[in-house]
């Protein structure tokens, strides 16, 4: 075996060009395979991470305005969601329903505490408001159904407002009672921002702006969790039954799609992760066939090299080599040459996608509604780069190999004769 290494170092010096070029493809193959998957994953890992911010499996209504004429009632009309319509969504569609909510806002209120102040929407929600919006709470804690019950005067407070607040210590803020347009409040919580538009609110039990301000039987935004939903069809199905019925609360008609805004956050995530897949095949198919071009490369190149050496193994049949060793002899310089620019090409996709996590990767874009990551974790797992170089490796050895069989079944006199 040492013999044959020896005897392919030396005919990889004589023909330096030729190796270059042979490895060059294999290494190239591998390497734009690693590097588009990185840099997909790395996009489809920021667009996860991004609509990770809510609950997969919740909706949002929202009133809006009436686009056509019905009841004797002309288009144009402003829906505003009420009680009658939360009672509808708890009770008449409970068979997929878990838990309904509103949020209610007042805004430019002004929150003082001492000398400090700071001017945030204040936001009467219920306690699910937390799990459906994924806040995450830094101290103390979020509104509960006892302060819903009780209409208690408690707040739960962003870090920056509590910073300018309490430039010392913002977290003793939690138990300190603020001051909002001449009404005591008790801070029970602080919560993280994430850049986002709703970082200005400062949440207050439902009830209770709704007694302060007294809004009636006014409610904002409807927001709830939801299950048995699966597909595309029972969503759009439930959406339906649902727009028409609070439509028919408000003498709206029940196909007018514009008085009665939903937002369904699972099929966003259906439509995201068609998307998804979509890209994922098609950065798959991008590199195969750019690993294609490395596996052709490598045949077209043993093809070239059987030719230049018929004469050469002419010779060594004549003087007794057997069709195996020269077999051998090329199957072993096609896996070698594969192996060692393969590794060579997988280090350098590796490289390049651990770059691009150190630099764009923690880039993040301001969307003008919410902080943005453009890369997350753009990088291919090991198992994948090591199974793409062994492919490369399984394909060189195929591709030698029929250049080999040829060059084993030549007769000696015809190589002797070739030019």
């Amino acid at each position: 075996m040492k013999d044959i290494f020896t005897e392919i170092w030396a005919t990889a010096r004589r023909n330096k060009l030729r190796t270059a070029l042979t490895g060059f493809s294999v290494a190239w193959g591998i390497f734009m395979l690693i590097f588009l998957l990185g840099a997909g994953n790395g996009l489809i890992n920021a667009q996860l991470q991004s609509s990770d911010r809510f609950l997969t499996n919740s909706m949002m209504v929202f009133g809006g305005w009436t686009s056509k004429p019905y009841d004797g009632l002309k288009e144009g009309r402003k829906i505003s969601l009420n009680e009658k319509d939360m009672t509808s969504t708890g009770c008449l569609f409970a068979d997929n329903v878990d838990n309904v909510g509103a949020s209610l806002s007042q805004y430019g209120v002004t929150m003082s505490f001492g000398n400090q102040y700071v001017n945030p929407d204040l936001a009467g929600v219920y306690p699910n408001h937390f799990e459906i919006n994924k806040r995450e709470l830094l101290y103390g804690r979020f509104i509960n159904n006892i302060d819903i019950r009780e209409r208690r005067k408690v707040l739960v407070v962003n870090k920056d407002h509590a910073k300018e607040l309490m430039p010392k210590g913002y977290a003793r803020l939690v138990g300190r009672h603020v001051n909002i347009n001449g009404t005591a409040y008790k801070v029970v919580g602080i919560y993280k921002p994430d850049k986002s538009m709703q970082d200005n609110e400062t949440f207050t039990p439902f009830t209770t702006i709704k007694t302060i301000y007294g809004m009636g039987d006014e409610v904002g935004d409807i927001e709830f969790s939801f299950h048995g939903l699966v597909t595309e069809q029972q969503n759009k199905d439930f959406e339906d039954r649902y727009r028409t019925k609070l439509n028919t609360n408000h003498r709206a008609a029940p196909d007018d799609n514009s008085a009665v805004w939903l937002w369904n956050r699972y099929m966003d995530n259906i439509q995201m992760n068609t998307g998804i897949g979509i890209i994922r095949t098609a950065l798959w198919i991008v590199g195969l066939f750019t690993l294609l071009s490395g596996i052709v490369g490598v045949s077209n190149i043993m093809l070239i090299t059987v030719k230049e050496r018929t004469r050469e193994f002419g010779i060594r049949k004549a003087i007794g080599a057997t069709p195996w060793s020269i077999l051998r002899l090329i199957i072993v310089e096609s896996v070698i040459i594969t192996t060692i620019f393969g590794y060579a090409g997988m280090l350098c996709g590796i490289a390049a996608n651990e770059y691009m996590d150190a630099t764009i990767g923690h880039e993040k874009v301001d969307t003008g509604m919410f902080e943005a990551t453009i890369f997350a974790n753009p990088t291919v797992g090991l198992d994948v780069c090591i199974e793409a170089t062994l492919v490369m490796i399984a394909a060189g050895t195929i591709a030698g190999l029929i250049p080999a069989r040829k060059a084993a079944r030549i007769r000696p006199i015809e190589a002797l004769r070739a030019e």
